[in-house]
């Protein structure tokens, strides 16, 4: 009688299970079975999933997975600041002069940035919510208590550019709070049902493969490669591209890298749409046994010399600790990086607006003293 109670308590559980990645919403939407066949098509797609340019493997031994468990679990002492951090607050009505003005780019702390070029506002990644887990209660949790910006006080923006699907990048909240402002939504192939999923009607949402161009109210986009991976259940693993971004106005040209492992895509990424006046560089939540699809803050220095970039924003880091790391490891390396390899680095602090092109961009090293909040 034991017996037939465990299983029947495993089959419950299992159904449970079932049941919330079928039917919660945050998990998004698979793709139908014709947008299946439009995916299965793509050169990058192996007939059961997508694929990187290059091998790239996130097998681990049973003891080094192990390891990183117990770590995780212990936590690292200086993973986070010793207090919250408090972001500059962004104004609105700075944001709104600035768009008619020169290119700007504000970054929110991890990927998340606001570009403005060209009359036009683009928001990149624009994970604004308390945890990256599709259980906000779980995970975790933003360094700062408050956000440099409210999404609900955002004016209309005119496209939103996501790189992938995972929970720190495409986040459920955000979106639904963004879904009436974005006149347009960007994202590589199979990405677009979570969107429709979460009342976006199809006619905004353009999905891209690699190499792949658009142009957008002026702007040209290119959906350019990164070496990385999807996903966001048990189930959906590598079932939807992964990808960096190409932005290219009148005023000026951005390269946004997503996240990803060092390639040869950045030399080719460079080559064919290099120079760059401005990159956004994943920085951080790297480790040596991931560093496949991670970069080391010293490959993100060189990748965005391969891309040809003239001045780095690093990204990826000072919102979230997804790794065993230091907090400040990341900015602490590229910034050393850059100096050994005579690149243009800017550190602004999270909410700062950065003017693209200007005569100066910020240095200071403002997480070695975070304000307490």
């Amino acid at each position: 009688m034991t017996a037939v109670f465990a299983v029947m308590g495993i089959l419950v559980f299992l159904l449970v299970v079932y049941l919330v990645i079928a039917f919660y919403p945050a998990f998004g939407s698979a793709p139908s079975k014709s947008k299946r066949q439009r995916l299965s098509s793509s050169k990058q797609h192996d007939t059961r999933k997508f694929v990187n340019m290059i091998p790239t493997s996130m097998d681990m031994p049973p003891g080094d997975m192990l390891k990183v468990l117990v770590q995780m679990v212990k936590g690292n002492p200086k993973g986070r600041p010793s207090s919250p951090l408090v972001p500059e607050q962004v104004s609105i009505a700075a944001l709104e002069r600035g768009a008619s003005s020169r290119p700007m780019v504000t970054w929110f702390g991890h990927s998340a940035a606001m570009l403005q070029l060209d009359g036009k506002t683009l928001l990149l990644d624009p994970m604004f919510g308390r945890a990256p887990s599709p259980f906000p209660a779980i995970g975790g949790k933003r360094y700062s208590k408050k956000l440099p910006l409210e999404l609900e006080r955002l004016p209309v923006i005119d496209a939103v550019i996501i790189s992938h699907d995972h929970y720190d990048h495409l986040d459920y909240g955000s979106i639904l709070k963004l879904k009436d402002k974005a006149k347009r939504f960007f994202v590589p192939l199979g990405v677009g049902p979570h969107l429709e999923r979460w009342g976006i009607e199809p006619s905004r949402i353009e999905e891209h493969d690699w190499w792949e161009e658009t142009e957008y109210e002026g702007l040209r986009l290119a959906c350019t490669p990164a070496r990385h991976f999807s996903g966001r259940s048990v189930t959906d693993r590598n079932a939807t591209l992964w990808c960096s971004w190409v932005i290219h106005g009148r005023e000026a040209k951005v390269f946004f890298s997503g996240d990803s492992g060092y390639g040869p895509h950045f030399k080719e990424i460079g080559a064919q749409y290099g120079p760059f006046d401005l990159t956004l560089m994943e920085c951080g939540q790297y480790n040596e046994r991931w560093a496949a699809i991670h970069m080391m803050p010293e490959e993100t220095v060189q990748a965005h010399l391969d891309v040809r970039g003239k001045v780095m924003v690093p990204i990826h880091w000072g919102a979230f600790s997804l790794s065993l790391h230091d907090w400040t490891d990341p900015v602490e390396r590229a910034v050393a990086a850059a100096i050994r390899l005579n690149a243009i680095i800017t550190t602004p602090k999270i909410g700062e607006t950065v003017t693209i092109g200007g005569n100066a961009y910020p240095t200071a090293a403002w997480w070695r003293q975070p304000v307490q909040g």
